[in-house]
């Protein structure tokens, strides 16, 4: 798994060049926020059952056929399975967090995924709706904590379901 630093310097070994202004500013964003980058994993650490639930529950409200007779999250087996795989997207999430990369979700979560998602017959769609209320649960928590610009707790969420997103909505 590679942090911001490590694939930052390796982009620029790649291609033979120092560090620029627009790299060592990246840098410096990326060390402003590792504060807080920390304060938000230990959150959802903390809180990763209660986050799952909470996100889990929103999402049976906004698309409660997936709980109905038919439905892919209709037997205990299938509701389990789901908020599982939420429990997986948010810890490599804040894998993701902390390391300011989202290098580790594509080695980790993303690949395969869809294809064994359409082959299991598992909807994308509420997957993306569901990992995007769980940003919101965890944005809303690190704030409650006193962190007042919560948009780096974006990127992971945002990165798996634009990933998830180019196939089966």
């Amino acid at each position: 798994m590679r942090d911001t630093v490590t694939s930052l310097i390796n982009n620029y070994d790649s291609i033979g060049r120092y560090l620029d202004r627009t790299a060592l500013d990246s840098l410096k964003s990326y060390f402003d926020s590792g504060m807080a980058r920390v304060q938000a994993a230990s959150i959802i650490s903390a809180n990763a059952a209660e986050i799952v639930k909470e996100a889990g529950s929103k999402l049976f409200e906004q698309v409660p056929e997936l709980i109905r007779p038919g439905g892919n999250a209709y037997t205990t087996r299938r509701y389990a399975a789901c908020l599982r795989d939420m429990d997986y997207y948010l810890r490599y999430g804040s894998y993701a967090l902390v390391s300011g990369n989202v290098d580790v979700l594509d080695e980790r979560v993303l690949q395969g995924l869809r294809e064994t998602y359409n082959s299991l017959g598992v909807p994308i769609g509420p997957t993306v709706v569901g990992i995007q209320i769980m940003k919101e649960v965890v944005k809303a928590k690190v704030a409650a904590a006193g962190i007042e610009d919560t948009a780096f707790v974006d990127q992971p969420f945002d990165y798996m379901t634009a990933e998830l997103s180019e196939i089966s909505i």
